[in-house]
């Protein structure tokens, strides 16, 4: 890896991306502050420098391209790379009820940011991602997203019904591989990354880990050397079945 990363964390204002880019300030690397809302951005940047970060505010919604594009430009001017790549902004979404009652409108919720999202932050930001020398792409996933964990009746993911999150999640893996297998033999990694049941806002505060905890695979991932893994689904505790 170079000296000095240039990383972008997409929804690091708080919770685990925040964490991330925390963890990966404190490593060396420049973070892009990625969030929907600048005043929270520009906070959690600010709050970040106070502790040492080398830390950007950079407004970036994942579901308005320009907003995209425009981070990407900005990326481009200060640095002409980009290193690493978390995509970490990610919705619940508001249906909580069996999927016979879910509609096109419950499921667009959910994917526009966490699947169509991440296509349209990818495919920005991957000239930049090309143009360095160990580029990182750290998908973040979700135990509950796992189709072999859910077919299991002995699974605690047996009895999870978010169906609009949890295929949002699997659709994210099967991007996570698709552009493993597009950037095979390329200097580029790309990994899916899942953090645990973390208390955030996602779930109300209701997980058994810390968002520090569960920013550590992520940040793991977006540090792999030239002999690390690409196309992988791990957890701090190894590899998570698809």
């Amino acid at each position: 890896m170079t000296a000095e990363q240039i990383a972008l964390v997409t929804g690091a204002n708080k919770g685990i991306g925040f964490e991330i880019a925390r963890q990966l300030g404190e490593a060396g690397a420049v973070v892009f502050v990625g969030a929907r809302n600048e005043a929270r951005g520009k906070k959690a940047a600010d709050a970040l420098a106070d502790r040492g970060v080398a830390a950007v505010a950079l407004r970036l919604d994942v579901t308005d391209a320009e907003s995209v594009a425009a981070a990407a430009a900005r990326i481009e001017r200060a640095h002409g790379r980009l290193d690493i790549l978390v995509n970490n902004a990610g919705v619940a979404g508001g249906f909580t009820g069996p999927p016979s009652a879910a509609t096109a409108a419950d499921m667009r919720e959910v994917y526009e940011t966490n699947v169509f999202g991440v296509v349209t932050v990818t495919n920005a930001m991957l000239p930049l991602l090309r143009r360095s020398p160990a580029g990182r792409i750290v998908n973040q996933s979700s135990h509950v997203g796992s189709l072999t964990l859910n077919a299991d009746p002995d699974s605690p993911m047996a009895h999870v019904s978010l169906i609009a999150y949890q295929s949002s999640k699997t659709a994210l893996n099967a991007l996570t591989l698709a552009y493993a297998k597009e950037l095979r033999g390329t200097p580029v990694k790309v990994n899916a990354a899942h953090p645990g049941i973390v208390a955030t806002d996602i779930n109300g505060g209701r997980g058994q880990r810390t968002p520090a905890q569960g920013a550590v695979i992520a940040v793991r991932l977006a540090l792999l050397d030239a002999a690390g893994p690409s196309g992988e689904s791990l957890s701090e505790d190894g590899p998570v079945p698809w």
